[in-house]
């Protein structure tokens, strides 16, 4: 299975992430994640899907059928271009007085920040690309993880043309 990132302007109206998202696993294709906000324009928002499919057909299907949806005003491969992609994760830890200054260190280390302490826990806040996320994951997985969320990727093209106009 090979991932892309598809960028996909649609019109803000209710409704149109279920439309999207449905139509995509009616096909039976695996939406690995998928996240919608507002975009530099009041009537568009953007919808940023990690999608996994066997080949590049299968992701022309996608496209094609992503691009017969009435609300979709466009729809860019960012797999394909230069771009930028990064992704938020959230990581709450058990954490005592013996392992709190183990767990900054590896904090430190990822350039990530403690957003939150208490007596028992830390959470740790982390930006990156998917490596560096699943990397921090791995290293922190020796302490007792309560909790993660991740935001999925979002991406942005290099240089100065904007989605809408590639």
């Amino acid at each position: 299975m090979k991932k892309f990132l598809l960028a996909v302007l649609v019109d803000n109206k209710p409704g149109v992430l279920t439309h999207v998202s449905g139509l995509i696993s009616r096909r039976a294709f695996n939406i690995e994640s998928i996240n919608a906000g507002y975009t530099e324009e009041a009537a568009i928002t953007r919808i940023n899907i990690v999608v996994s499919v066997e080949n590049e057909q299968e992701l022309e299907q996608v496209v094609n059928q992503l691009s017969k949806l009435i609300d979709v005003v466009k729809i860019v491969n960012l797999s394909k271009v230069e771009s930028i992609k990064r992704e938020l994760v959230m990581i709450k830890l058990r954490a005592s007085k013996e392992t709190r200054a183990d767990i900054i260190s590896v904090v430190d280390i990822f350039r990530a920040k403690i957003v939150d302490v208490s007596q028992e826990n830390v959470v740790i806040e982390l930006t990156g690309e998917e490596k560096k996320i699943d990397a921090i994951c791995e290293v922190l997985s020796e302490y007792e993880i309560i909790e993660v969320a991740r935001t999925g990727a979002i991406a942005l093209s290099r240089g100065p043309l904007p989605v809408k106009k590639m």
